[in-house]
């Protein structure tokens, strides 16, 4: 007994050493995504129902991170285009800097049209490394999951496919259009 709790607990302690909580690990690819809930930077809760019928990218990301620094432009560009042609696209990017105050990164955010958020909980998580990122589909379904940074080729190829879904029937009316073509 005393032998399985240390094993238990030293891949607890393996999975903590590599960035991998626990809950992650739980996290089912075509499977429904699980609630969340965080604290945007400029003090909103936000949940899973704020972006309901919405295509959603959950990105973690840090300051120091040099895949993250080129990568955070990136989305915006990319949000600010589907935001143009209302395709129902939206970002949840959420930083891992509990050490750098919020007065710092708040001119940081100012700069990307999309939600920032720094308090977050729930089963998401750093996967291999920074940045991570989630992509959700507008039923709720869990459709990506991977710490790399994304670029041109592999952000159109997990999201067109998704932005050119209908929205669910509950979803708010006229919130998206069902084809998408990036600039």
């Amino acid at each position: 007994m005393f032998k399985r709790l240390l094993s238990i607990l030293g891949l607890v302690g393996c999975l903590a050493a590599a960035g991998v909580s626990a809950y992650a690990q739980d996290l089912v690819i075509n499977g429904p995504a699980p609630n969340f809930r965080a604290r945007t930077f400029d003090g909103r809760m936000v949940s899973m129902a704020d972006y309901k019928g919405q295509v959603l990218i959950i990105n973690f990301w840090a300051t120091w991170c040099g895949p993250c620094k080129q990568e955070l432009p990136f989305l915006e560009g990319y949000y600010r285009a589907a935001q143009d042609k209302n395709y129902g696209l939206k970002i949840l990017a959420v930083t891992k800097e509990d050490s750098i105050p919020i007065d710092r990164l708040k001119p940081l955010a100012a700069q990307v049209h999309f939600d920032m958020a720094r308090n977050f909980q729930g089963p998401y998580s750093v996967l291999a490394g920074l940045p991570t990122n989630y992509v959700i589909d507008r039923n709720g379904i869990l459709r990506y999951a991977k710490a790399d940074a994304f670029d041109l080729d592999s952000l159109n190829a997990v999201l067109v496919p998704l932005l050119q879904q209908p929205p669910p029937a509950d979803a708010v009316p006229g919130s998206t259009k069902t084809s998408f073509a990036p600039n």
